[in-house]
């Protein structure tokens, strides 16, 4: 390989791999996060109504495989003294499998947890979802290996 193009490929293999591995360390964090410290609450899966999912035979985002979720939020006491509960719709972070379980369907009811601080970002509880452990992992390697081949190719021009 020509010194320009194994210097670009490198590089261009090492910014993709080192943004994926920071991007799965700090999406795994947030979840561990969530799941912890977060606070929970009982969310129910709502109908999507995604234009863009008729062209599919999908009117109400049924194969879309990151739910919609509408949970109420705990209630802050505002200036005037009265509790006021926030109502939100959101997705969970994290792993989401290619179909969506049946588990997810509209109208389900399921825990999640999530931030106090920013209560759009919500996962699925723990009990509620299955291992991400293959995910993870997958993505992991990924960044690994592109990082790897990145530095291998760097290498190769810097020795020759």
């Amino acid at each position: 390989m020509e010194t320009p193009t194994a210097t670009t490929a490198g590089s261009v293999l090492i910014l993709f791999g080192g943004a994926l591995l920071v991007w799965c360390a700090l999406e795994l964090r947030l979840r561990h996060h969530l799941r912890r410290h977060g606070v929970p609450a009982t969310a129910r899966v709502v109908v999507d109504g995604d234009p863009y999912g008729e062209l599919y035979g999908d009117p109400y985002g049924e194969l879309d495989t990151a739910p919609l979720l509408s949970y109420c939020t705990l209630p802050t006491v505002g200036a005037t003294g009265m509790g006021q509960a926030e109502s939100v719709l959101s997705r969970p972070r994290g792993h989401t499998r290619l179909r969506r379980p049946a588990e997810l369907a509209p109208g389900a009811v399921v825990q999640v947890a999530y931030d106090a601080r920013r209560p759009s970002r919500v996962v699925l509880a723990a009990s509620e979802t299955r291992p991400s452990l293959p995910s993870d992992v997958f993505w992991a390697l990924l960044g690994t290996s592109a990082l790897a081949v990145g530095l291998t190719l760097i290498a190769s021009v810097l020795t020759d």
